[in-house]
């Protein structure tokens, strides 16, 4: 007979799946805690403190294994819930952490309260009531009856990827931003048509799992206003998308704002990746609160040390995640599932992916069972997945990460070895063109390609590209840490002067050094990744780390898309170059130029057939031998002198024209493949002001009479 508790009817349930479920008979809850001894499952109402109920689980009837689980058969889906957890509480003997006083989220719960207005402190109406905890964050069930209207994955190649990094907040937020729903999902939606004309495949979110941006305590010595988690790298719950971003974060409405954005940029042909954090959670180190994994199973969720049972700290915010724990490696697959099965995402850039390599006692597994895992998961078999394969211990992975073909990289040495060249550093010119043939020393082996390497010179993880060229060393003072937090090793030059200028020649210098930067990036072999507002010359006033400031520092300033229409015009023309030639997006190496057949790429330096890798040079050229489309001959020179290059030689009838002049006066910095357009080169020989680049193509007289790439005009 099923059991009575005041106004719910209940039964055993089941042990799957995990968190809520409806089910014919009802709503069955399924929760993983091992050592627990008891376990109560606390439901609420609305804007109310106390529990309208606490249903005790018999471990008889309500247990199956680890799993406690139970049903309810009159459950109203507009109730919020919470599980509060018996068991030992010895952090520094056995490490379990048990604090029945609080009420643990469940961590498969698909959304949260309490959250709906970024940056106000949620309280609750109603009196506290005793022996319940102080956080204010509440679990909700969600149904997953969104009408996608045959919405499928996109599945555009790697190859073919240009990856947009962005924050959903910063980058509507902004007054000028001249949407109707600043710092939201729809504002994003609002600037889609922005992002279709900029011409990138695929935007790639700063965390949009639940976090609490008030968990900073520092203040802005500045100003003296309280300083936020503004990037979000501090997961509450996995599986449920940020209410602050939602117009209404309310009732689990941003469970469908959040889908509402994944729709519209698919009808634009644009993929979402999700930058997803696995490698800690909010609750920090053993002073941080608990809030879900620690109070429900502390032991096996985290790594801890095997003798004083203190939190392993390899991701540098006090705790690190036991990923390779069989039931955590469910819990992340789970989750990874949900997000593409159920919010339709197309990709995920893991942060910190090298602690997903590391086993119990924090050492560097050879063949994490982790990482094969995500690489091998039919469901996930399509969907993009991006290593940040480095971790906050030292551990640095890039090239090294995993041997599986699946697994991408966020380029780390790309972006260092771009950045020596860009500043003139000595011993930069070898490993450039390295770079820009794809990275084979990192990535020619395994079956893998040019686009497991993932292509950036910035990221919101340091400056942004106006303020590379424009400052030599961080400024941080406003986060509240006397400028000890950022890296010191920026690999940047301020081009003359510290910050702002009104020096004209600082100033053009400057400009040239960002478009040779965006060349150098958008048309390398591999996979490009921009970092939003560089296309049109955002600054963080020398802040390169930024995490904690909600403000213009962080907010894109859309006043500069209309100032800087050159430069925005130059990134534009770049990318629809890109995209056009085939020839900047291989997905195989270039063919060692020691075998037979005719060349796909020839290097030089100042003068064909001589190539210099020496410590001194400075110069580097190299032309791309066209297969059924164009040559292009692209010249770099970060020497601080202009230098004169001797261009290779074309069979009669062709000749060079010139595309791309870092340094010319807009709008003759770019030209996009119009044929009448086209600057002839009139000599065998063309100067390149310092610190630019220059980009000549030379059509097949065949392809001139068919049009670009040889297609028919229509």
């Amino acid at each position: 007979m099923p059991k009575k508790t005041p106004n719910f009817i209940t039964a055993c349930g089941s042990p799957l799946p995990m968190g809520v479920s409806r089910t014919p008979v009802g709503y069955n809850f399924a929760l993983f805690s091992r050592h627990a001894e008891a376990v109560s499952l606390l439901l609420f109402q609305t804007n109310t403190q106390g529990p309208l109920a606490e249903l005790k689980l018999d471990p008889l009837c309500n247990r199956t294994g680890d799993i406690w689980h139970i049903i309810i058969k009159n459950f109203d889906p507009n109730l919020r819930y919470g599980y509060r957890l018996h068991g030992p509480f010895d952090p520094a003997g056995t490490g379990h952490f048990y604090q029945p006083e609080r009420v643990m989220l469940d961590p498969y719960a698909k959304a949260l309260t309490g959250g709906s207005d970024w940056g106000e402190v949620y309280h609750r109406k109603g009196p506290l009531a005793t022996g319940l905890d102080s956080f204010h964050r509440r679990c909700i069930y969600i149904e997953d009856d969104f009408d996608w209207e045959g919405d499928r994955p996109l599945n555009i190649p790697l190859e073919n990827s240009i990856i947009y990094e962005m924050h959903i907040r910063g980058y509507t937020c902004h007054e000028s931003s001249g949407v109707e729903h600043p710092g939201t999902y729809r504002g994003v939606i609002e600037k889609i048509p922005y992002l279709k004309k900029l011409g990138i495949t695929a935007v790639q979110l700063l965390p949009v799992a639940e976090f609490n941006e008030l968990e900073n305590t520092r203040l802005n010595p500045e100003t003296g206003e309280q300083l936020k988690n503004f990037w979000g790298y501090s997961p509450l719950a996995f599986f449920a998308p940020k209410a602050a971003y939602a117009v209404n974060g309310r009732d689990g409405n941003q469970v469908r704002e959040f889908k509402e954005l994944v729709k519209a940029l698919h009808t634009a042909g644009i993929e979402v990746i999700l930058d997803v954090v696995f490698n800690h959670t909010a609750e920090g180190g053993a002073d941080g609160p608990t809030i879900s994994f620690r109070g429900i199973n502390n032991v096996i969720y985290y790594l801890l040390d095997p003798v004083t049972r203190k939190y392993l700290n390899f991701s540098g915010c006090g705790n690190t995640v036991n990923c390779n724990h069989p039931l955590v490696r469910d819990l992340i697959i789970n989750c990874l599932h949900y997000w593409v099965v159920e919010m339709h995402v197309d990709g995920f850039r893991f942060d910190l992916a090298s602690i997903l390599g590391r086993g119990s006692k924090g050492e560097v597994l050879a063949d994490p069972p982790m990482v094969e895992k995500i690489a091998e998961d039919p469901i996930l078999a399509h969907t993009k997945i991006i290593a940040e394969a480095w971790d906050a211990a030292g551990l640095y992975q890039v090239g090294s990460f995993s041997s599986h073909h699946r697994w991408a990289e966020l380029n780390g040495r790309f972006r260092d070895d771009a950045r020596h060249f860009l500043c003139g550093h000595a011993n930069s010119i070898a490993t450039l063109a390295t770079r820009i043939a794809g990275s084979s020393d990192l990535y020619g082996h395994n079956r893998r390609r040019p686009v497991n390497s993932i292509n950036f010179i910035t990221s919101h993880d340091g400056f942004t590209l106006h303020d590379l060229v424009s400052f030599a060393g961080k400024h941080n003072l406003a986060n509240g840490e006397d400028n000890r937090d950022g890296d010191d090793h920026n690999i940047s030059w301020n081009s003359g002067v510290e910050g702002a200028t009104d020096d004209p020649e600082i100033m053009d210098l400057r400009r040239r050094r960002v478009r040779t930067a965006a060349v150098i990036l958008l048309l390398s072999q591999g996979v490009p990744m921009l970092l939003a507002g560089d296309e049109f010359g955002r600054t963080q006033r020398g802040n390169n780390n930024a995490y904690c400031q909600d403000n213009e520092v962080s907010w894109l300033d859309w006043r500069l898309a209309e100032q800087n229409t050159d430069l925005l015009n130059f990134f534009q023309g770049l990318i629809a170059l890109r995209k056009r030639y085939r020839l900047f997006r291989r997905n195989q190496f270039f063919r060692d130029q020691s075998l037979a057949g005719p060349p796909e790429i020839t290097w030089q330096g100042l003068i064909p057939g001589r190539q210099d890798w020496s410590a001194t040079a400075r110069v580097l050229a190299f032309q791309l031998h066209g297969d059924g489309e164009p040559d292009f001959f692209i010249m770099l020179n970060s020497a601080s002198s202009s230098q004169l290059f001797t261009l290779p030689s074309l069979p009669p009838g062709r000749r060079w024209r010139q595309l791309i002049d870092t340094a010319a006066t807009p709008p003759t910095d770019i030209v996009i493949d119009a044929q009448a357009q086209a600057k002839p080169i009139s000599g065998p020989r063309l100067k390149v002001a310092e610190f630019a680049a220059v980009v000549l193509i030379a059509k097949h007289p065949a392809l001139r009479a068919k049009g670009a790439g040889g297609r028919n005009k229509r």
